[in-house]
């Protein structure tokens, strides 16, 4: 996974990831904020949900210690993170801050 994730971060798109739990009931409620979020973006964002328990390796590689925990990436580099659930607003206002979006 650690290499096919390396691939997947490091184009011109950002990639918003998703770090949660099945047995986290705030990461569940992530998930309509995350459609909300890719429907309004559409292809200017990447979504990745990862999950921590089944990808432990990426989980230390980027210190995910609670979950949800959201970081972007843009062009490989990690450019922010935050932990808990928040709106679709706040995460595209994140994402705008953050990286150069590419427009449709």
């Amino acid at each position: 996974m650690n290499s096919s994730f390396n691939e997947l971060i490091k184009g011109n798109l950002p990639v918003l990831v998703d770090f949660s739990a099945e047995w986290c009931g705030p990461c569940k409620m992530m998930k309509p904020v995350l459609e909300q979020l890719k429907n309004k973006m559409g292809g200017k964002i990447k979504i990745l949900k990862i999950d921590v328990d089944r990808n432990r390796e990426l989980a230390i590689k980027y210190n995910i210690k609670s979950v949800p925990t959201l970081m972007l990436f843009h062009e490989g580099a990690a450019r922010w993170s935050g932990v808990g659930v928040m709106t679709s607003e706040y995460l595209e206002n994140v994402i705008n801050n953050y990286c150069t979006v590419v427009s449709n």
